[in-house]
């Protein structure tokens, strides 16, 4: 049986830069996949985030062409990855494992600069990681050849696929030699990741590490808690969670940039150490931000989903859902970064009123139960800071006992002794360190929050997840959303449909139609009916629609627009450049994005109206092609 590294064949340089980095023995993916991956063979592996699936491929990828040296812009292994956080942390890894082999490492992706990659490459890389744009970007420069190829790695090929990279994917693979050897690796392994791997792998060895799972009667690893909390009251109830809490460091997951950055100030308002990541911010500022985290620095990282993605920390404590995930896919995903490492992790997701059922319907397709709690009152809150700063007083006296620290503060005890009771004199030293240590509390400490039990109440017959009237009128419209998608009114609906994130209403059909208004989604539901004026809601017959764009309302066709980008044909311009764009700098779902036109000069991408804005203003400052383009809705001007 082979247990430890040395078993698996490895070398004396690749084991001392083990032993050295702390590593005992192989995890299960490692185990597996060492033996056909030193023998050349391709491997098709299903395994999650943190798994040790890194290593996996990189430690006899490094033993294979650890002895040979590339010539200059022929890199001898190429990893692909889908995000440019993944790129610098499988090439820290790559680095790591190989310094005892003299290996060269280059990491290739967007938001670099481009000269200091190609002079990279120059110099002879044994290991090229990079995202597909930019490995296609220097192909066509001429600064990389594929040529020399002894290996291709797909890591997380699931999320490259999400992003629109699979054109992107099979060029690049067609420009490598037949003979390499390939590695494909995928947290999950949908039809479309079974076609590239019927394409492109030989005769693989299957590796499948099935995630793990409690032991009947054994306590889960990440204990899970819901909140149930009107949207007026989220940013008050996370502050009295995290109080309660202390995490280590938390991951604070949002939808958008926005609520990342007004998020993160008002946290930091709250006396916490928080730090925003979002696709908005430079590569430099993502370094810095990735660099503080890994040294603890930082009590909260808030960040989006897409920017979040390829974090690797071993201490995040907790995860926080500031909104309920879209899909029970992406609820695994977030949470699965804590608990690692035989570390006991915590998961918190704040959801509103009508997101109950969203919980419940995560809760039945993960098999694991989701804790319904109440939030913390303001006597729950003061409780735990008079207990910090009990536990802060103890390690004090002793500490102070033991180096004589206190003997130099008996006097002053002693000259008030004589005056005041001694009790009162301790009391108010105690009050002046809790002042000093947790501050004297927060306004909206003291806000009542309804509880969970005041939403609980059963609901009409027939009703689902209830969204808020968004138009005046003599009925409120309500959409549902189920486990697996997003549902829409019937077709006598659509056109009052609501949208998500409480947005701007769309305007009403008819001119003689009273204006839109805002309902906040707490308001409807404390008033039991829920339409406007009272009225009972009108039974919606749902139907299956894709899903929605992120952080953007329902799809629903009527609310598409379009925008212009002056780039096309002539700058080599394809659709997987664009979904690409805009998933990964303005944060929406790819599914979401509609019809692609691309002309000689210009391209036509079709949105949801809620994103439009933003994805415009995310691409303005944005690099397509290696160029700044004219960006805006569609308003009919053409430039070819």
């Amino acid at each position: 049986m082979k247990d430890t590294f040395a078993d698996l064949g490895f070398g004396p340089e690749l084991l001392a830069e083990l032993t050295a980095l702390g590593y005992e023995e192989p995890t299960p993916i490692q185990k597996a996949a060492a033996g056909p991956l030193l023998e050349g063979k391709d491997l098709l592996g299903q395994a999650a985030t943190g798994t040790g699936k890194t290593a996996a491929f990189a430690l006899p990828l490094l033993q294979r062409v650890g002895q040979q040296r590339p010539a200059p812009g022929q890199p001898l292994v190429l990893v692909l990855v889908p995000t440019r956080e993944l790129a610098v942390q499988v090439s820290e890894a790559f680095h790591r494992y190989g310094r005892g082999l003299g290996i060269g490492v280059a990491p290739i992706y967007g938001g670099q600069e481009f000269h200091r990659q190609v002079v990279a490459l120059r110099r002879g890389a044994h290991v090229v990681i990079a995202t597909p744009g930019r490995v296609l970007d220097h192909m066509r420069r001429g600064s990389i050849d594929l040529s020399a190829l002894v290996a291709v790695v797909l890591d997380e090929a699931d999320e490259m696929l999400d992003m629109g990279f699979a054109e992107d994917l099979e060029l690049i693979l067609e420009a490598t030699p037949e003979t390499r050897q390939t590695a494909l690796f995928s947290a999950t392994l949908p039809p479309r990741i079974a076609g590239i791997a019927e394409r492109h792998l030989k005769n693989p060895v299957r590796v499948l590490i099935p995630r793990d799972t409690a032991k009947k009667g054994e306590v889960p690893k990440v204990r899970q808690t819901a909140y149930i909390v009107p949207r007026a009251h989220k940013i008050a109830a996370l502050g009295r969670v995290l109080d309660l809490e202390s995490p280590t460091l938390a991951i604070v997951f949002c939808r958008t940039r926005l609520e990342v950055d007004e998020l993160a100030e008002r946290l930091v308002g709250r006396g916490y150490a928080v730090e925003a990541l979002h696709g908005g911010m430079s590569q430099q500022e993502r370094d810095r931000v990735m660099k503080k985290a890994r040294a603890n620095t930082v009590d909260l990282l808030v960040a989006t989903d897409v920017a979040a993605r390829g974090i690797d920390i071993e201490h995040i404590s907790h995860v926080v859902n500031f909104d309920v995930p879209s899909s029970p896919e992406a609820y695994v995903h977030r949470i699965g970064r804590t608990g690692r490492a035989g570390r006991e992790g915590v998961a918190i997701t704040l959801a509103e009123p009508r997101e109950h059922r969203l919980v419940r319907n995560i809760e039945w397709a993960t098999k694991q139960k989701i804790e319904i709690a109440t939030v913390p009152t303001p006597l729950d809150v003061k409780a735990r800071r008079l207990d910090v700063t009990k536990g802060t007083l103890r390690e004090a006296v002793i500490a102070g006992a033991a180096d004589g620290g206190l003997d130099g503060f008996r006097s002053v005890v002693e000259s008030l002794a004589g005056e005041y009771d001694l009790m009162d004199v301790a009391a108010a030293a105690v009050k002046l360190a809790h002042e000093a240590l947790a501050g004297t509390g927060k306004a909206e400490d003291e806000v009542q929050i309804p509880t969970y039990e005041s939403f609980s109440r059963p609901e009409p017959r027939g009703a689902w997840a209830r969204e808020s009237p968004r138009h005046d009128g003599p009925r409120g419209h309500f959409a549902a959303r189920g486990a697996q998608g997003n549902f829409a009114p019937r077709a006598s609906d659509a056109a009052h449909a609501p949208r998500e994130d409480h947005g701007p209403a769309a305007p009403a059909p008819r001119g003689g139609a009273a204006p839109a208004r805002r309902v906040e989604a707490d308001r409807v539901e404390a008033a039991g009916a829920g339409g406007a004026a009272g009225a009972e809601p009108r039974k919606a017959a749902p139907r299956r629609v894709p899903p929605g764009p992120g952080a953007g309302g329902d799809f629903n066709p009527r609310n598409m627009v379009r925008i212009y980008i002056g780039a096309g044909r002539k700058l080599g311009m394809r659709p997987a450049d664009l979904v690409g764009a805009i998933a990964n700098e303005a944060q929406v779902n790819a599914r979401g994005i509609g019809d692609i036109e691309i002309a000689d000069g210009f391209s036509l991408v079709e949105l949801p109206e809620a994103d439009a804005d933003r994805v415009v203003a995310a691409l303005r400052g944005a690099t397509l092609r290696g160029r700044k383009v004219t960006v805006r809705r569609d308003d009919g001007r053409r430039k070819q």
